[in-house]
């Protein structure tokens, strides 16, 4: 099970939720408050993910969640709705980048993700997340902006019957001595239409309409990486356990910095790939003379049965 599975089924299963994507974060300006309890002891680490309610009208919630010290427990420490959510900024339109920000009615976050493949996926499922959202929302009964296009639908209904009555009959007086009355009321009821949540900074590949071959091609570069940290913290492991072997003058064999462990990952890489190819080659060799002997038997066989 992977990380996003643990938190959905953790945190968003019990509330009737359906987290859609998370990316792991950290502040680029770490906040300094001493004097409030952070909730937990030691590391943590902080995941911002999107979610949607399974009950119609459907909710797209931003949440906050921690795990404290690398544990299983998921701990969820806030959540906005998407309507509090006013910009999402991407930093740098030109490439990619790891950090982005989030400003809310009464929040601005500031953060880095794990990996920029991570960010994107997360700010390109979130925009259109959003637009599907705010799409839905336009001409749904009870929401602000439908109320806001009913009104003005019935404004024009009313109007058109005066205008072509003329000015003079009584029915049009009336209308348009209680048309401003009514249009009050309407506005007091309606209220103000809901801002969208605005994307900027953001590379045009991320709100574009190709977005599906994207997302594969940043699954995939979140993959290696990915498999790139797990090997190295194998390999740091297994030096680590082996321990260090001293030289002739006691000092450490040079070889032990994180550089050259890579180094070594990455040739264990590469020899592993020639290592399959060459295995591909002689498959294919070997396929070539069974055929052949297939054939050869198969003549064989007619040769004698006549």
């Amino acid at each position: 099970m992977n990380i996003q599975s643990a938190i959905n089924r953790a945190v968003f299963a019990p509330r009737d939720e359906r987290m859609l994507v998370a990316v792991e974060v950290k502040r680029r300006k770490r906040k300094r408050v001493p004097f409030l309890p952070t909730g937990g002891k030691g590391e943590y680490m902080t995941y911002i993910c999107l979610s949607v309610t399974n009950k119609r009208p459907a909710q797209l919630l931003i949440t906050k969640v921690k795990q404290f010290g690398g544990s299983a427990p998921f701990t969820r420490r806030s959540q906005w709705a998407v309507e509090q959510l006013r910009q999402v900024n991407g930093i740098n339109p030109n490439k990619d980048c790891p950090e982005f920000d989030l400003v809310f009615d009464n929040a601005f976050d500031q953060w880095v993700a794990s990996s920029a493949p991570e960010k994107c996926i997360f700010i390109q499922i979130m925009y259109h997340a959003c637009q599907t959202y705010w799409e839905g929302k336009e001409g749904v009964p009870g929401s602000p902006a439908g109320d806001q296009q009913k009104g003005q639908r019935g404004q024009g209904g009313q109007g058109s019957p005066g205008a072509q009555g003329g000015q003079g009959s009584p029915g049009a007086q009336v209308g348009q001595i209680g048309g401003p009355v009514a249009q009050a009321r309407r506005k007091s009821t309606v209220g103000p239409r809901p801002h969208h949540t605005e994307f900027v900074n953001c590379q045009s590949k991320l709100t574009g309409d190709a977005c599906k071959m994207n997302l594969v091609l940043y699954r995939c570069k979140v993959f290696f990486n990915r498999m790139k940290k797990v090997m190295v913290s194998n390999q740091s492991r297994s030096q680590a356990g082996a321990g260090p072997r001293a030289g002739p003058s006691g000092q450490r064999p040079p070889g032990g910095s994180m550089g050259s462990v890579v180094q070594r990952a990455s040739q264990a890489l590469q020899e592993r790939g020639e290592r399959l190819g060459r295995a591909e080659d002689k498959t294919v060799d070997l396929m070539h003379k069974a055929q052949q002997f297939a054939d050869t038997a198969h003549k064989l066989a007619l040769k004698y049965s006549n």
